[in-house]
């Protein structure tokens, strides 16, 4: 079952934000603590995946042009906007954390990375969920935690998740007959190395530390994945 590593990763952010609700009355001090470590092992991650690129120049060039793109189609506003919209069905308060603001925030750091994007290509292609197996656990906890200090928008991360990483999935059975092997190596490449400073960007947002409208940069990923066949086509010229 080609999606079967994708529901499992979603029950257990799922599950994690239920535990995390039910652990909500741990004291703001000790939430803090964690949080800001969960945000600096975030930030690790990112550098750690943005060190992958072999091509900076793209790298740069996808942020700039995917995050003009972002902006003019106000992903992160919308984003916020469902968040909002989730808020006043579910009737949340302030006492329990801003739903729209854990909606966000999750669904970036679950669907922002190698591991969700590699992981549902691995589901694709030869049917293997290990990747998705793995991202399930560290997803469900980190759950815990983010439900337990943003409140329980956390929860509705799991349909983007599941929409995500399940439309990668089926998508990826047919990659095989458009790209050589290499080639995915090298895109998948610089999607994780755009990806990584994204979720550094999200590490600072968990933070405090500035604002920055991740969401906004999310077509970076589309324009990395583009350019690379790109720039492997031009240098055949020069």
């Amino acid at each position: 079952m080609i999606l079967l590593g994708t529901i499992v990763n979603a029950g257990a952010i799922l599950l994690g934000a239920v535990i995390g609700k039910l652990l909500s009355g741990i004291p703001a001090g000790i939430r803090q603590t964690v949080m800001q470590g969960l945000a600096l092992a975030v930030i690790v991650l990112g550098i750690t995946m943005s060190l992958d690129s072999k091509n900076f120049l793209l790298l740069i060039i996808s942020l700039v042009i995917g995050s003009i793109v972002g902006e003019l189609l106000r992903i992160e506003d919308r984003l916020n906007q469902t968040g909002k919209w989730l808020e006043k069905k579910v009737g949340g308060s302030s006492k329990d954390g801003s739903i729209a603001t854990g909606f966000v925030t999750a669904t970036l750091v679950y669907c922002i990375g190698a591991m969700a994007v590699l992981g549902a290509m691995d589901s694709g292609l030869r049917n293997n969920h290990d990747i998705l197996y793995t991202k399930a656990m560290l997803d469900g906890f980190s759950a815990i935690i983010f439900t337990s200090t943003l409140g329980i928008g956390v929860a509705f991360s799991a349909i983007p998740v599941l929409l995500y990483q399940g439309a990668i999935a089926l998508m990826s059975t047919q990659i095989y007959g458009l790209v050589s092997q290499t080639m995915l190596d090298a895109i998948l490449a610089e999607v994780t190395a755009v990806g990584g400073v994204m979720i550094i960007a999200i590490g600072i947002n968990i933070l405090e530390l500035k604002k920055v409208n991740v969401a906004n940069m999310l077509p970076a990923l589309v324009v990395a994945a583009l350019g690379v066949p790109l720039v492997d086509w031009l240098g055949k010229f020069f």
